[in-house]
């Protein structure tokens, strides 16, 4: 499991950029980094610093991912054929928890984490408590039936701010999801834009 050591909205204000288009990150009020020199960090990006910013992006969009399981993410992905950065966002989307995320179980990736940890998803009718569980297309994914009910999951459901993208199919009444299809970069439905050729390119230094 992963551990988040920092508020999710200090990534916001790092970046620059309201990464999970939430209505209350304190971008939307500040634009500049946090802590006391952040009014001062204005300087000429490099192209280190460009692939830096955008694979700390995608790291933290996805909960703030740790570089090792973040690394073998891209391995994987240009071991592949074809596109890496499309491999690697395919990976990325096809984690339990951001498809519990996707489906609008719960409000937050982060939130979709520990929901996962906490035992309250079934793949498959078998309980899976791994966040970073690879799920596949056809996979048939579930909230247990006396977790249906809790707050966060209520909550959820009801959010304006986003809605369930094309490749997945949700049945809110009965608390299940399936991914139809790996979806393409420009399906993911990111609040602000991702470059996930920079990344390939940070670690293919």
């Amino acid at each position: 499991m992963t551990k988040r050591a920092e508020a999710k909205y200090k990534i916001d204000r790092r970046m620059g950029e309201n990464i999970w288009g939430r209505p209350k990150s304190p971008y939307n009020k500040r634009e500049y980094g946090p802590g006391q020199h952040g009014q001062r960090r204005k300087g000429k990006a490099t192209d280190f610093g460009t692939q830096l910013k955008a694979k700390q992006k995608v790291k933290g969009y996805y909960g703030n991912i740790s570089e090792r399981q973040f690394h073998k993410y891209y391995v994987e992905a240009r071991r592949l054929k074809g596109d890496s950065s499309a491999h690697l966002i395919g990976q990325l989307e096809r984690r339990l928890d951001a498809l519990i995320y996707r489906a609008k179980f719960v409000p937050t990736v982060f939130a979709a984490r520990q929901f996962v940890n906490h035992g309250h998803i079934k793949v498959n009718g078998r309980r899976v408590n791994i966040a970073s569980y690879q799920v596949k297309v056809g996979d048939l994914v579930e909230i247990k039936e006396s977790s249906r009910q809790m707050a966060l999951v209520l909550e959820a459901n009801a959010l304006a701010e986003r809605d369930v993208p094309d490749y997945i199919e949700v049945d809110h009444a009965k608390g299940m999801a399936k991914m139809t299809r790996i979806p393409s970069l420009s399906e993911v439905p990111y609040p602000t834009h991702m470059e996930p050729n920079l990344v390939i390119e940070f670690y293919s230094r």
